[in-house]
């Protein structure tokens, strides 16, 4: 697979920044930032009053852990529009989670935000190895999430030619990659999966695609996942971060040429590690909470926003700015198994380092008495429909009880039994526990 190095002439002056530059660039920004929402959004001012903080006390990039957190229930408290900076006949656009578990959570954009948002989207594929004149594949959802038109726009800002497939129509999905022959698809990574294996049912080769790259987000995957779908689909597999409430994909990107972590666009976010119970900040290095405060956003500013991913901040390799480690799980999704904390990745790597096994999993939670019981439901891969399934179940039953600490009831099914996403995320866990 051959790797498109960048040349100085791809990259823009801020990539290669010195770190005084760069954090120069950042307080600046930053002192804009607080000033901007504090003036224009009620609840950042009441916020900031009740904390005893003004934004003529940020001096440091340092001073910003005196100021409060933004929380999602925030987002949720202030709909729609609450939270809005400038006037709403100034947004051009809005896009709203799902809200599956409450209230969605509305942003908007400026002209200006959706400019911001193209550059970094097409600073994010030129980092994966995207060029002017690539065909790119979306096949990411479109409409309210931000994922599908997220990259479209950016995908065009570069020069490449869009086919905005979108989610679903798996069929048509791979009829479309053979006619069109494009070069980078972006999509989650548990959908690659399911093209692939629609190559795969066809009787097609999934190596013989046109794709060089692909582009995944929108969900946690492991290192696992990533070589299992570039050694089926012969493919360089990159990660792209973000999230609808500080932009939308392109929050950071991995570079293709290391493939060692997501860069955070730091001249347009500025990222902090914090401790999940206690709100302390932590040293780059260290493990905690995503925190983002926005240092461009005219709409919808946020400031301290808790992502609940949990991460490390590590240091620049092939960009100035710093990269994020693979995250490891959620404040908010992990499982807590008869005291024992579960995050659905670590079971993801154990079943994708077993050969037999396909990377299509499910965790189902349920609870007896006052006990929660996890069963994993996993299947066999399609080259191994014939092996004996007691056995494996046997020997991932125990990797998972020395590996995560905590016991399991594994049932592997026949090739294909486990639900497939056909849009959006995958769904990992079914939680049967009466509420």
């Amino acid at each position: 697979m051959p790797v498109r190095e960048p040349t100085p002439g791809d990259l823009e002056p801020i990539e290669t920044a010195s770190r005084d530059e760069l954090q120069a660039l950042q307080l600046a920004r930053l002192q804009w930032t607080l000033r901007h929402a504090y003036d224009h959004v009620p609840h950042y001012r009441r916020a900031f009053d009740a904390s005893g903080v003004h934004p003529s006390d940020l001096h440091t990039l340092d001073d910003l852990a005196r100021f409060p957190f933004t929380s999602k229930q925030d987002l949720r408290d202030h709909y729609p529009f609450g939270l809005f900076a400038v006037p709403r006949t100034e947004v051009v656009r809005v896009h709203a989670s799902s809200g599956t578990t409450g209230k969605s959570t509305v942003v908007g954009y400026t002209r200006r935000d959706i400019d911001t948002w193209a550059d970094l989207v097409a600073r994010s594929i030129r980092a994966a190895g995207g060029r002017a004149g690539d065909v790119v594949h979306v096949a990411y959802g479109y409409g309210l999430f931000t994922g599908g038109l997220g990259a479209h726009y950016g995908a065009e800002r570069l020069g490449c030619t869009v086919v905005p497939m979108g989610g679903g129509q798996t069929e048509k999905q791979v009829q479309l990659i053979r006619d069109f022959a494009p070069d980078i698809i972006m999509v989650t990574p548990s959908y690659m999966q399911v093209i692939v294996e629609e190559f795969e049912r066809q009787g097609l080769d999934p190596a013989s695609m046109s794709l060089s790259v692909g582009i995944f987000g929108a969900e946690p995957w492991t290192e696992a996942m990533r070589r299992d779908i570039e050694a089926r689909a012969a493919i360089d597999a990159v990660d792209i971060y973000g999230l609808s409430e500080v932009l939308g994909p392109g929050v950071a990107s991995e570079c293709v040429e290391t493939k060692d972590g997501p860069v955070v666009w730091e001249d347009h976010f500025y990222p902090e590690i914090i401790d999940p119970i206690t709100g302390e900040v932590r040293a780059d290095g260290e493990e905690g909470e995503l925190v983002f405060t926005t240092l461009t956003k005219e709409a919808l500013p946020v400031i301290r926003y808790r992502t609940r991913d949990l991460t490390r901040l590590l240091p620049p390799t092939a960009r100035s700015m710093r990269r994020m480690a693979r995250i490891t799980g959620r404040t908010d999704d992990m499982l807590i198994i008869r005291g024992v904390n579960v995050f659905p990745t670590q079971i993801e790597e154990l079943i994708l380092q077993h050969g037999a096994l396909a990377g299509q999993y499910q965790l189902i939670v349920t609870r007896d008495g006052l006990l929660d019981d996890l069963e994993v439901r996993c299947e066999l891969a399609s080259a191994h429909a014939g092996a004996d399934r007691a056995p494996i179940a046997e020997q991932l039953q125990q990797r998972i009880k020395v590996m995560v600490g905590v016991s399991t009831v594994v049932t592997i099914d026949a090739p294909g039994s486990v639900e497939r996403t056909q849009v959006g995320k995958a769904r990992r866990v079914i939680d049967r526990r009466p509420r």
